[in-house]
């Protein structure tokens, strides 16, 4: 079920009603977090994104990959900016607002399936590394981003680190249930005009974990800066 690709299309073509609810399941011991997701949020203009997302398309360069590009604002203000870039998502309804909105270079797609080509940067933001699901698939993730990598290429990445969700003492440290999983491996849902997804698995990472994967997978991991509530933007290298 395409919810968010219907949503993106309502919201394109004026029938813009309702929000997107998002459904958190991070333990089997602690509450579902509930939250919504703007649509005009998704259709945002470069002076009304965060920071780091700013930070981000600025240091793009050659040609950008954009993946999970959802309705296509950060590939819309690099096409702007003449720089050559591709949005791809797996999302038919995303494909479909990004053409309707006039991105020339659009490829519906599940990453893991996209090869034969290659570019300068890839772009994964708004948590884009969340797709991978666990760390276990993460490892995979980077290794077939690898094979769409021109040399010198860079991956951007913002994420973040959901200990803040975890009761904390009077020390400052969170209490985390036992659990054999690492604690940013969640199972997401949405809900749009009374459609709810099948649940998802979704990651979230510290900076540190991102790190440490990376460098065990011959990837160089840096930071590049932090955002006001436990998020962070990373540039990703192969070593």
């Amino acid at each position: 079920m395409d919810i968010l690709g219907e949503a993106m299309i309502d919201y394109q073509t004026g029938h813009y009603t309702e929000d997107i609810m998002t459904y958190l399941s991070i333990h089997p011991q602690l509450e579902v977090v509930q939250d919504d997701l703007p649509l005009p949020y998704l259709f945002r203009p470069f002076n009304e994104m965060p920071k780091l997302e700013k930070k981000a398309l600025k240091l793009c360069h050659g040609t950008v990959l954009d993946i999970g590009c959802g309705a296509g604002s950060h590939s819309l203000y690099l096409q702007k900016k003449g720089v050559s870039v591709t949005a791809l998502d797996y999302s038919k309804g995303a494909i479909e607002t990004c053409k309707t909105r006039g991105i020339v270079n659009c490829v519906q797609s599940d990453i893991m399936n996209f090869t034969g080509h290659r570019f300068d940067t890839l772009l994964l933001l708004m948590n884009g590394l969340g797709i991978a699901g666990t760390i276990e698939k993460l490892e995979l993730l980077l290794h077939h981003l690898s094979s769409l990598l021109q040399p010198n290429a860079q991956i951007l990445v913002d994420s973040s680190d959901i200990i803040y969700l975890f009761h904390s003492d009077e020390d400052g440290g969170h209490w985390i249930p036992a659990q054999e999983a690492y604690y940013g491996e969640v199972q997401f849902q949405m809900e749009y005009k009374g459609k709810q997804s099948t649940p998802f698995e979704w990651l979230y990472l510290d900076f540190n974990t991102l790190q440490t994967v990376a460098n065990a997978n011959n990837f160089s991991c840096e930071l590049v800066s932090e955002g006001d509530h436990y998020d962070y933007l990373a540039r990703i290298t192969l070593k």
